[in-house]
């Protein structure tokens, strides 16, 4: 059985996350970085990574790095590692990729360059001249990173944040792996009476039901990977077998989903049903102003509309002071709100018993948990 140095690029501020899943999952020489977590493991463990990582963005197969400061040193990296035991005569490459902090700025030529090193090397190997490219795709990125560069191949194709469920969204929709992230750092229970009073198109309550019955995110989506000749059906067959049997079918998770917009419950609920979980989540049209924290225990994620996002700051500031009085400080019951504005703990009234930092696309916000 081959081993293969694998990387997970991730959120900014979730690569522990990210690093403790992937050790549960028996991913070895685990290496957590800003941005991404490297780690070794066989085919079977670049499948599992990809159907049950509920935090990372993608799975790359790391092919290698080398420092590089002009293109003849790119061009001839590139060229000496070893792309016959990956690509096919028929095979598709293309490449993308970024640069930061580095000598090779110009990402159209850092790309042009390494497709022909690319295909001089297969050329020598294949004995061919012309590749048509029309078989499996092996989409290539590369990072280079204070002239350090790393070559990989993406495995996964679409990235792990689209699960399969989410076909249509409302406006600013919160990211998968994110809503993945708040639910797993707010302690999601299994026999969780959950509520998201800000639904929207039902991310935040299908990810936590998700979570809370142990259902891997990517049961129900395809890889590029699945085309490779590399990985045998029957891998991919096992650990989807695998991964069905940990579902916790008996868990007495239930979710109820609340927002002002019928449309956005609608949504919700063709969601829900997408995503193999309608009959763990209940939605309604309902405003923060008839949130009552009923019963013995319960826990409250949201993401609530914020002035860069869809309301002005003066809106999204009186909607916190409104947050603050209907999330009432009761045993058994927790509060997690994201936000990107610093005043949001002057207006909700009260300091969060945690912080913690974290990106919502290329905006930084604070997760504000509220559990004593």
């Amino acid at each position: 059985m081959q081993n293969f140095k694998l990387v997970c690029p991730c959120l900014l501020g979730v690569e522990g996350l990210v690093a403790d899943e992937l050790r549960k999952m028996d991913a070895q020489n685990v290496e957590p970085q800003n941005g991404r977590v490297l780690f070794d493991g066989s085919e079977e463990m670049l499948v599992r990574a990809n159907i049950g990582s509920r935090f990372s963005e993608r799975v790359l197969v790391q092919m290698g790095s080398f420092p590089a400061r002009s293109f003849e040193e790119l061009f001839q990296g590139v060229k000496a590692l070893p792309w016959e035991e990956w690509i096919g005569k028929n095979d598709r490459f293309p490449v993308k990729g970024r640069s930061l902090n580095s000598k090779l700025t110009s990402i159209p030529d850092c790309q042009s360059i390494i497709k022909k090193a690319i295909v001089e090397r297969l050329k020598q190997k294949y004995k061919l001249n012309w590749f048509e490219e029309t078989g499996a795709l092996y989409q290539i990125q590369f990072l280079i990173m204070k002239d350090n560069v790393s070559i990989m191949i993406d495995t996964s194709g679409e990235g792990l944040h689209k699960r399969g469920y989410r076909a249509t969204s409302t406006e600013a929709p919160i990211k998968e792996t994110l809503a993945a992230c708040m639910v797993h750092l707010s302690r999601v229970r299994h026999d969780a009476h959950f509520i998201d009073p800000f639904c929207g198109s039902g991310t935040i309550l299908i990810e936590a039901a998700l979570y809370a019955l142990n259902i891997a995110p990517g049961l129900r989506r395809r890889f590029s990977a699945e085309q490779w000749a590399q990985i045998h059906p029957d891998i991919w067959r096992r650990e989807k077998e695998r991964a069905q049997s940990l579902v916790m079918h008996d868990a007495p998770f239930t979710a109820y989903g609340y927002d002002i917009d019928g449309a956005a419950i609608a949504l919700t609920l063709e969601n829900a049903k997408k995503a193999g979980v309608i009959s763990r989540i209940h939605a309604e049209k309902r405003s923060i102003e008839d949130f009552r924290s009923i019963g013995e225990y319960g826990c409250v994620i949201c993401n609530p509309p914020y002035g860069e996002r869809l309301l002005d700051i003066r809106q999204a500031e009186e909607l916190y002071r409104t947050m603050g009085k209907v999330f009432e400080k009761k045993h058994g019951w927790s509060y997690s709100i994201i936000s990107p504005d610093e005043k949001f703990e002057e207006c909700f009234g009260r300091k969060a018993d945690r912080r913690r930092k974290l990106y919502n696309g290329m905006i930084k916000c604070q997760y504000y948990m509220y559990f004593k």
